[in-house]
């Protein structure tokens, strides 16, 4: 029998379809490798191609712009926002409009341009996570931005148009919908019970166990009870925590070793399917000009998390009409997919 479930974090409704449901080779996978041609822009050698880098991990004192790097950070070149000027926020009739400010950066995870997150050395999974974090900072200095989402696109299908391993980060002026309502979610949770509404549904899943995928000294990975897509994962802090901004250098280290783990799981039982990450942080609460009391609770009613979520299936008519989304695998099943992916990396789909 089809399940309704509800998530109380986004106040949606999912179609669980049992009747569908599908196992791990039943789905294509495989990553569609994008284009390039024989011309990389983000492969070394080639820095003179790009925008001037704002952050690198250099080796050997080697100077910026040049080769000898092994993170680097440079503004997009075609901007889906831009950082010059000011927002001229003004009415026109009913509707409302301001400048496209913000910013827009690509951090080139590494020179290697055919080595993915989960491939690469956990020491180096650490220092792009870094180079988030030092993005991020840096971007919520400036007033005009109310919040950054930090976002991978992993295969065409997934939207990435150049194949060498990347992640980009856009700024905005305004509070994204999504975020929104999470946020109001949490405040409103927060308010009722005086708790936070990410720490019980971990502590819940914690004791059910049947969604967990894995677990560390700090993070917990699980497949959500109201999946949208078949092995959706969220990843957050064991521990209350409400902002990115801050995570302790031992905390860079667990996230990068749950992130390597939940991706290799990912790659193993999926035949490295294309997948979209995005990091949900706290909203710049210093931006101006800010409404009275916004996001004043951010520290009780908070939790940062990561949501990763492979393009397995489509959104189509009935998505799009309804706000419902459909999803094939039950996450009970895909967190027993992932959990023993691992020891069945030479047959994922053995009964």
């Amino acid at each position: 029998m089809p399940e309704l479930r509800h998530d109380p974090i986004q106040r949606r409704w999912v179609i669980i379809a049992t009747e569908r449901a599908k196992r791990p080779c039943d789905f294509t996978g495989s990553v569609d490798e994008t284009p390039n041609g024989n011309f990389c822009p983000f492969c070394e050698g080639n820095e003179h191609t790009t925008p001037p880098e704002v952050y690198a991990h250099r080796v050997n004192g080697s100077e910026p712009d040049k080769p000898g790097w092994t993170v680097r950070v440079v503004s997009n070149k075609f901007p889906a926002l831009r950082i010059e000027g000011e927002l001229d926020r003004e009415g026109e009739g009913v509707f409302d409009k301001m400048n496209g400010i913000g910013a827009h950066e690509v951090v080139i995870e590494t020179t290697d341009h055919n080595l993915h997150l989960p491939d690469q050395p956990l020491e180096h999974l650490e220092r792009i996570v870094r180079a988030y974090q030092s993005r991020l900072k840096d971007l919520m200095k400036d007033p005009r931005f109310r919040y950054v989402l930090i976002f991978k696109n992993h295969g065409v299908t997934a939207g990435a148009s150049l194949s060498h391993p990347h992640t980009q980060i856009i700024a905005t002026p305004i509070t994204p919908r999504t975020i929104s309502m999470e946020l109001n979610s949490a405040r409103d949770h927060y308010v009722r019970k005086e708790r936070c509404l990410f720490c019980d549904i971990i502590r819940q899943e914690l004791k059910d166990g049947i969604r967990v995928i894995s677990q560390n000294e700090d993070f917990v990975a699980i497949c959500p009870y109201a999946s949208r897509f078949p092995f959706e994962v969220f990843i957050a802090p064991l521990v209350h925590h409400h902002t990115f901004v801050n995570i302790s250098e031992g905390q860079i280290k667990s996230l990068s070793q749950i992130l390597k783990d939940v991706l290799t799981r990912l790659k193993v039982s999926l035949n490295d399917p294309p997948y979209n990450f995005v990091f949900h942080v706290a909203p710049n609460t210093k931006a101006k000009a800010k409404r009275p009391g916004y996001w004043t609770t951010l520290e009780y009613d908070w939790h940062w998390h990561i949501e990763i979520m492979p393009r397995l299936t489509r959104v189509a008519g009935f998505e799009w009409g309804t706000g419902f989304y459909i999803n094939p695998v039950p996450p009970e099943d895909a967190a027993r997919y992932l959990r023993e992916a691992l020891d069945q990396e030479e047959n994922a789909c053995a009964n």
